[in-house]
């Protein structure tokens, strides 16, 4: 876990990690929100819609933004305090996505940072985007 502070935090500065989507987080997803959507859960009805399989879940592959935010950039002094999250591609299961941020502003007085963050997948396609404001705590 990073450990970025007001002192060593710079406009410029990026992180990024990657993860593998697996089934197994879809249906953990799935009984913590209770979003049963078909386009979801029914590889058929996916297709049916013209999607190659069934879409994993918007919120899930975006939680990624706060693994990002808490352990990598600016990791443990971090408290996030919005996100504004751009939906760009369609995430399936077995993709790997590479989850990368970048500090575009910092402001000392307030104690916060901007992140302007995307995640990309394995064909190096961007599936979402987004903007992040992070209070430091430290």
């Amino acid at each position: 876990m990073n450990e970025y502070t007001l002192d060593n935090i710079a406009v410029g500065l990026e992180e990024k990690f990657d993860i593998t989507i697996t089934k197994e987080m879809v249906e953990n997803f799935c009984a913590i929100s209770g979003d049963t959507n078909p386009l979801h859960l029914d590889p058929k009805y996916a297709q049916s819609h013209k999607f190659k399989d069934r879409v994993v879940y918007g919120l899930l592959s975006s939680s990624f933004y706060s693994t990002l935010v808490g352990v990598f950039l600016p990791g443990k002094y971090a408290m996030l305090q919005s996100i504004n999250i751009k939906f760009i591609k369609p995430v399936f299961i077995g993709d790997r996505l590479i989850i990368s941020g970048t500090i575009s502003h910092t402001n000392d007085v307030l104690k916060v940072v901007e992140i302007k963050a995307i995640i990309i997948n394995q064909d190096n396609k961007k599936v979402s985007s987004s903007k992040i404001m992070v209070g430091l705590l430290k």
